[in-house]
C-alpha cells in the first residue's frame, strides 16, 4: 500500500517575487508608500517584472530624475519633516519645530533628507544643519536638492520593500523619527 504524502507548501515568495507578481493596483499602492507620485509608481509598477533588486532600484532612479516640477510637488506634498523621539529634551523638540516651521514658510514644502548613512545618534544634528545650510538656498536649487534626498528616500523605502521578508507587506517609514 501506498503511503499518503502531504503536498509540500508553497514556498513563501520573497519580497522582489510578490512585488513582480502584484497586480498592477497593489504595486502601485505600495510604491506610492515609497513616493507620493502617481507618475513615479506607475512607471515602476508598469515595468515590472525586474529580474533583480538592483533593476529595480535603478529604475526607481532613472523614474526619479524624470520627474516634472508638479509630480516632485505632489511628492514633496505627502512628506513629513522627521522628527525627534519622544524622549528626546524639550528643548530638541522647540528646536526642531522652529527649524522645519522656517523651511516649511520659506520652501513650501517638508524639509526632506535621507538619514541613511549616519546613526541615530547624529540624526538631529544632520536634520538641523542640513535645515541651516539649505535655507541660504535659491528655490530652484534648493527643489533639485530635495529632489535628489527624495529619490534617495525613496530607493531605501523601495529597497525596505521587497527586502526578503515575506510576512512584510508594506514599507516601513524611513527614518522620520529621530
Amino acid at each position: 500500500m501506498r503511503g499518503t504524502s502531504v503536498p509540500a507548501a508553497p514556498p513563501r515568495l520573497g519580497g522582489l517575487d510578490r512585488f513582480n507578481r502584484a497586480s498592477a493596483g497593489s504595486a502601485e499602492a505600495a510604491l506610492l508608500g515609497c513616493c507620493a507620485s502617481y507618475r513615479w509608481a506607475a512607471r515602476i509598477a508598469a515595468h515590472r517584472p525586474y529580474p533583480d533588486v538592483d533593476a529595480l532600484l535603478a529604475a526607481a532612479d532613472e523614474a526619479s530624475y524624470d520627474l516634472s516640477p508638479d509630480d516632485l510637488d505632489e511628492a514633496l506634498a505627502d512628506e513629513s519633516s522627521p522628527g525627534l523621539h519622544d524622549s528626546a529634551p524639550q528643548a530638541a523638540h522647540t528646536a526642531l519645530a522652529a527649524a522645519h516651521a522656517a523651511y516649511e514658510s520659506s520652501f513650501g514644502h517638508a524639509f526632506v533628507i535621507c538619514l541613511d548613512a549616519f546613526s541615530p545618534a547624529e540624526h538631529l544634528d544632520q536634520v538641523l544643519s542640513g535645515i541651516r545650510l539649505r535655507m541660504n538656498n535659491e528655490p530652484d536649487e534648493e527643489q533639485s536638492i530635495a529632489a535628489d534626498e527624495l529619490r534617495r528616500l525613496a530607493r531605501a523605502r523601495l529597497a525596505r520593500l521587497v527586502a526578503n521578508h515575506p510576512e512584510s507587506d508594506a514599507p516601513s517609514p524611513a527614518h522620520r523619527v529621530l
